[in-house]
């Protein structure tokens, strides 16, 4: 992608609300930041049927044994790997489900990589190295819409099949629409002039959070609104879980966490053994034959 004048997007025109920022009081900034991250909230809901058509996508995409990539150079790459990461700890789910690509790898997270955005070709070959195929989801983001690392990937999964989901934050008349989904929060100009780490990231982590989220509700991860794949991993995450079995059938503490031990330190089994009253290995079976789905194992 050649280099051009990019000052008419949207992402990087100066906003007139924050022209004296400079002169502000600290109690001045944070107001008109409250104001502006508001601008981003609404933003975000006015894309709520693209946002709803990527999660069912994504959630049938990985039933059907196909993976989720985010790709990203600087600030939207790293929230893409953010969320990634937080997928397995929150919701007990395979690493390899929900991956995030950064322009620059892993060294990119804390230093500045953003020079490396610029190269579409680099984009192609991480799509590439990972065999993605017409079974995976590949999901770029890009706040000013034009980084041609992110293109690059998304134009060769295009070619491999695989299904596409676009995040920028400037209208389609600025760029055109090129891929399956689109989301597209028009969050407007930011308080620093083309620091997109602000209403545009805050946007993509709202976006981000909904959609691996709802993927995983679709995915039976979720019993109401509690984490039963939730992974017991440190004291903290043994509370939570103890609770939720406590909560969610009445027993005592203590006869929560011995149904916790009996499971194997697993809440989803745990509540299928009381509710059935069975044991572990015959609840596991109804579990797989269920999907995983707790709510259709008890049904």
């Amino acid at each position: 992608m050649k280099n051009h004048d990019r000052g008419y997007l949207l992402t990087e025109q100066a906003n007139p609300h924050s022209q004296n920022l400079d002169q502000l009081s600290a109690l001045e900034i944070v107001e008109l930041f409250n104001q502006e991250d508001l601008r981003a909230v609404t933003a975000v809901g006015q894309e709520k049927e693209a946002i709803a058509q990527a999660i069912t996508l994504i959630a049938e995409a990985i039933a059907n044994g196909g993976r989720l990539f985010y790709i990203g150079a600087g600030t939207s790459g790293r929230l893409g790997v953010l969320d990634a990461a937080e997928c397995p700890p929150t919701f007990c789910s395979d690493p390899e489900l929900i991956q995030g690509i950064l322009a620059g790898g892993m060294n990119a997270m804390v230093r500045s990589s953003e020079a490396l955005e610029d190269r579409e070709d680099d984009g192609a070959d991480a799509i590439r190295e990972r065999n993605i195929s017409d079974r995976d989801v590949v999901f770029g983001i890009t706040a000013g819409g034009t980084t041609p690392y992110v293109h690059g990937a998304l134009k060769v999964a295009k070619q491999r099949g695989a299904k596409t989901i676009f995040f920028c934050c400037v209208p389609p008349d600025q760029f055109p629409i090129q891929y399956d989904i689109e989301i597209r929060p028009l969050v407007g100009a930011e308080i620093l002039a083309g620091s997109t780490r602000l209403k545009a990231g805050t946007a993509t982590k709202l976006v981000l959070n909904t959609i691996s989220t709802g993927v995983m509700v679709q995915l039976g991860k979720v019993y109401g609104n509690r984490m039963i794949d939730v992974s017991v991993t440190n004291s903290k995450l043994e509370d939570r879980a103890i609770r939720i079995i406590r909560d969610l059938t009445a027993l005592s503490r203590e006869d929560s966490a011995a149904l916790l031990e009996r499971s194997g330190r697993k809440v989803k089994l745990a509540l299928l053994m009381h509710w059935k009253g069975v044991e572990a290995t015959t609840a596991a079976q109804i579990l797989q034959e269920a999907q995983g789905h707790l709510g259709k194992a008890i049904a």
